[in-house]
């Protein structure tokens, strides 16, 4: 056998692989096959564009409602407000998308093989556009006050020390995230819980230093309203390189992702056609 032919060989098997793997993720997850159909990717669209919206309007409206009401906003209640809309969010739309409300958690979903590349874009676009009618609503209602809730490191702080935060802050979340949504350990709807008390928990210690942002969307809003980019870089950079370690820390605590309950989170399932078995959704 020649080289050409091994390699060609290898990729059959490779292949065969790939479709004996997501038959028996379909025998317990049928749904998961609708994420084969081009025609409902639009809902999933729609769906991480709503959520995204919801997320950012309580995120940086936090801020603006803070300035609009002089005041009247406690740093408690700005930082645990966005962990209860993600439960929330999570509860209500998950099973749509698997509501990822952030590039990070997109990207660090199909590093794992969990979500595909060809889907990224898509998700990533919407993402960002809700984020940003979120503050254009913001903006358009209370004016523009509050910074528009741009995202900044706090007074005295280095960008290098908000940078090293916000990647330490988001490889928890990301970790949060992939260990709930593992069949090693899937914890269903409690994973919403989990989700959102992280981000709760991260922004009550740490929103002085960096805001506690984690989601490069959440700060692409503001940023591009307001024309001002100096800091985007810090919550870029440091969402996705933290997105990146938990990947691989997930690698050393379980291995391969790709399995059904990562799968499934990740890419949410879709109500079954009528008549199709829904034992397992």
């Amino acid at each position: 056998m020649s080289r050409q032919e091994g390699q060609e060989e290898l990729t059959r098997a490779r292949a065969a692989a790939q479709r004996h793997r997501r038959t028996v993720i379909a025998l317990e997850f049928p749904s998961i096959l609708d994420f084969d159909d081009p025609a409902l990717e639009w809902r999933r669209l729609f769906s991480e564009l709503v959520g995204t919206f919801l997320l950012v309007l309580v995120g940086a409206g936090a801020a603006v409602v803070d300035a609009a009401s002089h005041g009247e906003i406690s740093r408690a209640a700005a930082v645990v407000a966005p962990g209860l809309m993600v439960l929330a969010i999570i509860l209500f739309m998950g099973a749509v998308s698997g509501a990822h409300l952030n590039p990070a958690v997109t990207i660090s979903f199909t590093l794992r093989g969990d979500f595909p590349w060809a889907r990224v874009p898509g998700y990533v676009i919407v993402q960002l556009l809700g984020a940003t009618l979120a503050v254009l609503f913001l903006k358009a209602v209370f004016g523009d006050v509050g910074g528009l809730g741009s995202t900044v490191p706090g007074p005295h702080i280095h960008d290098w020390q908000a940078l090293l935060v916000e990647m330490a802050l988001t490889f928890g979340l990301v970790s949060t995230i992939l260990g709930t949504a593992s069949r090693a350990q899937n914890v269903g709807a409690l994973s919403a819980v989990a989700v959102g008390a992280y981000i709760a928990l991260a922004g009550l210690w740490s929103s002085p230093i960096s805001g506690a942002v984690m989601n490069p969307a959440r700060t692409f809003g503001p940023d591009l309203v307001r024309g001002d980019w100096s800091h985007f870089w810090i919550y870029l950079v440091g969402p996705l390189a933290g997105g990146l370690l938990a990947v691989l820390g997930a690698f050393i605590l379980r291995g391969p992702g790709g399995d059904s309950g990562g799968l499934a989170a990740a890419r949410g399932t879709l109500a079954p056609t009528p008549g199709a078995d829904t034992r397992s959704t």
